[in-house]
């Protein structure tokens, strides 16, 4: 199982990494409302913190980051969201060789998205660092950057001004 394609399907929603109901069905080579059913069967498994339906609002705003159409033919009960406690669950859950298979693969995900953001953190942390001690050195830096930048911009500006003043016209 390929980690780019499963962290692809894993998204934050109430400021939790998730991976959506019909997202891991197809990983399981399932279909969502068996992955439902066997959820539903085993509830107590399953508290809060380890899955929650989506609400409304939430599933519109992930229809449109991710540019869905009703090509599933429209829903009619809210998606799941299954934390990473709660993938886990599902192995336990849906007892097939693929399923455990499958949720390998899902664990080495979340392991190496938390790995990353930690780096990133760190990373970002000893620049802000490096920011705030040379704070006037970088200031000038940005400033020199900037207006190279927009140096391009004020040339051309300057070529499209409508000229005033005497005009020579040794075109007529």
């Amino acid at each position: 199982m390929q980690l780019e394609k499963i962290q692809t399907k894993i998204y934050e929603i109430r400021g939790q990494k998730v991976m959506l109901d019909f997202d891991l069905s197809e990983l399981y080579e399932t279909e969502t409302k068996y992955l439902k059913r066997a959820v539903k069967a085993n509830i107590k498994r399953f508290p809060p913190d380890f899955m929650f339906q989506l609400n409304n609002p939430e599933w519109e705003t992930l229809r449109c980051n991710f540019s869905t159409s009703n090509n599933r033919g429209g829903i009619r009960y809210m998606p799941y969201a299954f934390t990473e406690q709660g993938v886990a669950m599902l192995s336990g859950v849906l007892n097939s060789e693929k399923a455990i298979e499958v949720n390998i693969s899902i664990m080495r995900a979340f392991v190496f998205m938390r790995q990353f953001a930690l780096t990133h953190k760190d990373l970002t942390e000893k620049l802000q660092e490096l920011e705030n001690k040379y704070d006037q050195q970088f200031k000038d830096v940005y400033d020199a950057i900037n207006f190279l930048l927009h140096k391009d911009n004020q040339e051309s500006e300057q070529k499209q001004r409508k000229r005033i003043g005497y005009k020579n016209d040794e075109t007529n």
